[in-house]
């Protein structure tokens, strides 16, 4: 028998949480379930298994928190919103280091840590870091779906600033034809990204 779906777990246990906070049995299924994935995250954000526990924790104690006032919304994707608590704590706990290694006169620490720039900015760079490995893997899938003239049409359109006109010429193509292509190609890329976020999320291991 399969296991059930991720949207149909969360959806069952997190609604046990809401009414029940103090649902020992829940909470260990929860953590049982999503404690391995965070820690998962972390670990290709390229942590410490130390850091990586610390903000395994942090994120488990973060949800704690909300639980009896959560929300479920099944459009939303619930391991999407743990990413994002995630990220914030790894991105904290640069800071937290960093101010400790300050005070510490750690210089070793210091210029470790500032190779991540401070927390907030780090979590931006995460995050741009991961949207950009994401439309890369795209544009390759999408690149091999479509007739060579469509895929050129975008890229010179979009990455080389050319003009609709002259794309066109180039391509022997009307202008019309120009702007379709750019239009399809954008709308596969985008549905090719959701898909592979998604996928994302769900990869329980480097």
């Amino acid at each position: 028998m399969s296991e059930p779906s991720d949207l149909s777990t969360s959806a069952t246990l997190l609604g046990q949480l809401r009414s029940r906070p103090d649902d020992s049995a829940a909470w260990r299924r929860f953590e049982s379930r999503y404690a391995p994935l965070v820690s998962a995250w972390c670990r290709r954000w390229g942590m410490q298994r130390s850091d990586a526990d610390d903000v395994v924790q942090e994120v488990l104690m973060a949800f704690s928190r909300q639980a009896a006032s959560f929300e479920y919304d099944g459009q939303l994707r619930f391991r999407g919103f743990l990413r994002t608590i995630a990220r914030r704590a790894w991105a904290d706990l640069l800071t937290k280091k960093q101010r400790q290694a300050i005070a510490t006169g750690d210089t070793v620490v210091h210029q470790l840590l500032e190779q991540h720039g401070d927390g907030d900015q780090f979590a931006e760079q995460l995050e741009a870091e991961w949207k950009r490995e994401l439309l890369e893997k795209a544009m390759l899938r999408v690149r091999d779906r479509v007739q060579p003239k469509t895929w050129q049409a975008f890229e010179q359109l979009t990455r080389h600033g050319r003009s609709g006109e002259q794309v066109a010429e180039s391509l022997d193509m009307k202008v019309g034809a120009v702007w379709v292509a750019k239009s399809k190609v954008k709308k596969m890329l985008q549905e090719e990204v959701a898909i592979l976020e998604q996928a994302d999320l769900l990869r329980p291991g480097p």
